[in-house]
């Protein structure tokens, strides 16, 4: 795995940015900060991990490589989120789900720019969160988020738009 990291990112002696045997990247951009105890994990996909300018990751949260990660710029990820761009297969009653491996990619994971993402927050494979949007905590993130609105809860649903 390949690990960039510009000169000016601030990465914690104490995240971990795990390595991955299978080819994937992480591409951490310019004034990016993450925080301590935040984890970078090569699991479930061949995807990368791109970060853009001035994103702000806090404390505690775990990324899977999966099936790739974007970021734009400017983004605020809040502590304990989890992003999960990848899906298990379980469907077989008659194996160990620890031995079905993975199903087919629902497109990974982007979230645009200014951003902001409460703590404790999931976002699963195929989410796009669109420019400006904001995530209440706690809140499970699947598929599109409009540009420019706010959404919480678990299901997700929009409960504004910023002017």
């Amino acid at each position: 795995m390949t690990i960039e990291i510009h000169p000016t990112a601030f990465v914690s002696s104490l995240a971990d940015l795990e390595s991955s045997s299978k080819g994937s990247k992480i591409v951490i951009g310019p004034k990016v900060y993450i925080d301590s105890f935040v984890k970078f994990k090569a699991a479930g996909g061949l995807g990368d991990i791109l970060i853009g300018a001035g994103t702000q990751i806090n404390s505690g949260c775990v990324f899977y490589i999966g099936n790739g990660i974007s970021i734009g710029e400017n983004v605020s990820i809040a502590a304990n989120c989890v992003l999960a761009p990848t899906n298990h297969n379980f469907e077989n009653s008659k194996s160990l789900i620890q031995n079905q491996g993975f199903k087919k990619s629902k497109g990974g994971i982007r979230i645009g720019s200014d951003v902001w993402i409460g703590a404790l927050t999931a976002v699963l494979d195929g989410s796009d969160i669109g420019n400006g949007c904001v995530v209440g905590a706690s809140s499970l993130v699947r598929g599109v988020l409009d540009e420019f609105c706010i959404y919480a809860g678990n299901p997700i649903r929009k409960i504004g738009a910023r002017d």
